[in-house]
């Protein structure tokens, strides 16, 4: 990605880590493979530091990989034994040694502690959640480690992918003035849409940037599920076809009127139990949002979590569209253009309640939904897409329920109800739709492209 200028939000986080920190923890940035992570880290110690050491222990010799078991009790010549094979001479206090795909060398992970105690360089690892849980046996994860999670692109980086820094500030200035952006509403829907389509996963964004072509967004988007697919097969050890059909199911059940995901449609009479370690799998390797059951959106959402009653999002979007529409090995440009311009004869409720998870997840929200079938009161009888939490708990007003709307034309009647029968705990109801910014009747309609915001 060299011809590829790619500027993400997580590059400040680790300038904050280098200021505050200051060598004496190393970080980790951890996340689902193609998300960018080496990229990002090699830009930031090129840039930050005086020299670096950039060791790809997807790549590195073999003898490299031994000095971590043989040279922790004499770091001088462990750390001139670096410089001499990568031909950098570092700095101390100025230079950072960079552990790229670290879960594949766990021993120089458990090095950590003692490099950091040594106190000359600082430290940056990279890791996919896919095996960096797995790669733990025989070794002490170091405290001196603090994880920084990573996620795909979100809209306002796409947005400064395609050089426009401006739409982003703007929409978040409606956004707390909670007026509509008016004439500009409409621009922005049309790069949410693109962005909807295109997905966050940096190797696509590019290809469209660079071509425009939809069809080279796609082969990206299918490479990237064919290393999603290879990586169930490698290190799902013991329930690869569980999780494997969990995957295959994801755009069938997201494609169904309640979303929830029935193991009916893997195996007649399938329990949650037997299937909870294969979507503990699929989550921790960042390739999907799990969606939870709350049964009572009151104070504490964890609290009343059910954990055999899920929805299971894809944590791209674009992705999701790849695998969803994915007949010939290839999805059709004309399915693309139809996207694009809202033509889809079928329900895009499935991509629209994605990507809205997506967006939370990214902002480090807890996804939670509010289900209840009841067949002895209407009035108790709801479905509300999403339910967030403040990040301070007080007794009241802690939850906000969101609902999302992919069509123009909407009822309202569980999100009526859900204020109805707990409005004590429920911050301002949230709709999320394909409309401008307007506030009516208590409630705050919101284009979709601000649920980056909430």
């Amino acid at each position: 990605m060299e011809c590829f200028s790619m500027k993400r939000k997580i590059y400040n986080k680790l300038l904050e880590w280098k200021q505050q920190r200051n060598g004496t923890t190393a970080v980790l940035i951890e996340g689902a493979r193609r998300i960018g992570k080496s990229y990002i880290v090699e830009e930031f110690a090129r840039n930050e530091y005086d020299s670096y050491i950039f060791i790809d222990f997807n790549k590195a010799d073999k003898v490299v990989a031994t000095w971590f078991d043989t040279l922790l009790d004499d770091l001088d010549t462990l750390l001139m034994n670096l410089q001499i094979h990568y031909g950098t001479r570092l700095t101390p206090g100025k230079s950072v040694i960079v552990f790229d795909e670290v879960q594949l060398c766990p021993r120089a992970r458990a090095a950590i502690k003692y490099l950091v105690a040594d106190g000359r360089f600082h430290y940056i690892e990279t890791g996919s959640l896919v095996s960096i849980k797995k790669n733990v046996r025989n070794i002490v994860i170091p405290s001196e480690e603090e994880a920084l999670p990573m996620y795909p692109m979100d809209f306002e980086e796409f947005l400064w992918a395609l050089d426009n820094d401006m739409l982003m500030p703007y929409i978040s200035q409606c956004y707390e003035k909670r007026q509509p952006l008016g004439a500009l509403h409409r621009k922005a829907f049309e790069y949410f849409r693109t962005y909807m389509i295109v997905g966050g996963m940096p190797q696509a964004v590019q290809a469209f940037v660079q071509s425009k072509d939809f069809d080279q967004v796609d082969r990206v988007k299918r490479g990237i599920l064919q290393v999603y697919a290879n990586d169930i097969s490698k290190y799902a050890a013991g329930m690869e076809h569980k999780v494997k059909s969990i995957f295959d199911q994801i755009p069938a059940q997201l494609q169904k009127h309640e979303k929830k995901f029935r193991l009916s449609a893997l195996e007649p009479g399938a329990a949650y139990r037997d299937y909870d370690d294969a979507f503990f799998w699929l989550s921790d390797a960042g390739i999907v949002n799990i969606c939870y059951n709350c049964t009572a959106p009151n104070v504490g959402l964890r609290l009343n979590m059910e954990r055999n009653t899920l929805k299971c999002y894809m944590a791209d979007t674009g992705l999701l569209i790849s695998h969803a529409f994915d007949e010939n090995g290839k999805v059709p440009v004309e399915l693309y253009q139809k996207l694009l311009l809202n033509k889809l004869e079928v329900n895009q409720g499935m991509i629209v309640e994605n990507i809205v998870a997506q967006m939370l997840a990214t902002n480090n929200h807890k996804l939670y939904f509010y289900s209840n079938s009841s067949r002895d009161n209407a009035s108790d009888r709801m479905e509300i897409d999403f339910l967030t939490a403040k990040s301070k708990l007080t007794t009241r007003h802690n939850i906000t329920p969101i609902e999302v709307k992919s069509s123009q034309r909407y009822t309202l009647s569980s999100l009526r109800k859900c204020v109805e029968n707990f409005g004590e705990y429920l911050a301002t109801p949230v709709v999320l739709h394909g409309a401008d910014l307007k506030e009516e009747n208590s409630i705050l309609f919101l284009p979709l492209y601000m649920a980056t915001l909430l």
